[in-house]
């Protein structure tokens, strides 16, 4: 196959990556007024109360700070969320020389090849301008895939490189997470306040003025938590659904151009089918432990709760993947376009 420029994937990337540069300060305009509408009257018992003044040329300054950083460090953040180690060509020669093979067929520079020690067969890639471009697989994917079938996931992944999508999934990978942070931060201190606050024995028993004001920053304090974790949780929510649907696009992309690295759409359809059979037979902590927050970039999709805590929370209930697309396009679907290519290749 002739390798061609899916020009869809270029201008859904542009346009997600606009609307992420949008999400900042809608978030912080957002909040702002959030904070002096609903939480800051909560102070005052007469009069006008505080505010809290609001710059846009100043977040417009930090997301554009904030983008060029991402630009640079994304790559390196969605590598360290995994765990991954870079590995030399002494310790993985084959390795090496696979990806070195199937680049050079691609026309591209040898990426950085790296493995992570979980037995969760998967795969990605990320970019950065100052890291470069990252290929990673699990030593899972090493044991369960024959040497069709990985040549196949690792051309998947150069295919990643070569349509530019690794490096911009893993600028626009940094909104979600940071967003993710805030809603789960806020999520924690909220519940240790209500336990503090409120449910410790013989709080708040003062006298007069002491107990009112006392009461009041109770409030304040309580009604600013559920506040902020509201609208970075929907914030949130908005980022993570432009991030999976740029997923779902860029791997249908990334599939067609592992056929056209390869010349066997056949052979990831099989690995995609290995990994799927696989996947099904792992205990969840062993594909929690490979998450990390990084869902989105692997070859297969990980299903397990987004706030990964051993217990099912509150959190988990109303923030359930269940209210976004996937991130992968289904399997099923995946494999058989990899046929129809096939069939089409035969003809």
């Amino acid at each position: 196959m002739d390798w061609e420029t899916d020009r869809s994937l270029q201008l859904r990337m542009v346009g997600t990556l606009g609307l992420l540069a949008v999400l900042p300060l809608a978030f912080t305009f957002t909040l702002t007024v959030a904070l002096n509408r609903i939480v800051l009257p909560l102070a005052v018992e007469t009069g006008p109360a505080p505010q809290i003044g609001y710059d846009p040329l100043l977040v417009v300054g930090l997301t554009v700070v904030g983008i060029g950083l991402a630009a640079v460090t994304g790559g390196r953040l969605a590598l360290n969320s995994t765990n991954v180690q870079t590995v030399s060509e002494s310790d993985y020669p084959e390795l090496h020389a696979r990806v070195q093979r199937l680049a050079t067929t691609a026309d591209l520079a040898k990426p950085t090849v790296a493995v992570v020690d979980s037995p969760a067969p998967n795969a990605f890639a990320t970019g950065g301008l100052r890291s470069g471009h990252t290929v990673a697989v699990t030593t899972g994917l090493l044991d369960t895939l024959d040497d069709e079938e990985l040549d196949a996931v690792l051309a998947h992944e150069l295919a990643h490189v070569r349509n530019r999508d690794a490096t911009v999934m893993s600028i626009a990978y940094l909104l979600p997470t940071l967003t993710y942070l805030v809603s789960k931060t806020m999520f924690g201190l909220l519940h240790i306040l209500s336990r503090v606050l409120i449910f410790t024995p013989g709080h708040g028993h003062g006298h007069g003025g002491d107990r009112d004001n006392g009461g009041r920053a109770i409030l304040v304090i309580l009604a600013a938590a559920v506040v902020t974790i509201t609208v970075s949780a929907v914030f949130w929510l908005a980022s993570n659904l432009l991030f999976r649907v740029l997923s779902q696009y860029r791997e249908y992309a990334a599939d067609r151009g592992s056929a056209a690295i390869t010349g066997d759409p056949l052979a990831l359809a099989s690995a995609l089918d290995s990994i799927d059979g696989e996947m099904q037979s792992l205990p969840d902590q062993d594909l929690r432990d490979l998450d990390g927050g990084a869902e989105a970039l692997y070859i297969f999709s990980i299903d397990t709760p987004l706030f990964n805590d051993e217990e099912d929370t509150l959190a988990d209930e109303l923030l359930s993947q269940e209210l976004f697309p996937a991130s992968h396009p289904p399997i099923p679907d995946r494999i058989e376009r990899l046929r129809t290519l096939a069939t089409g290749l035969e003809t």
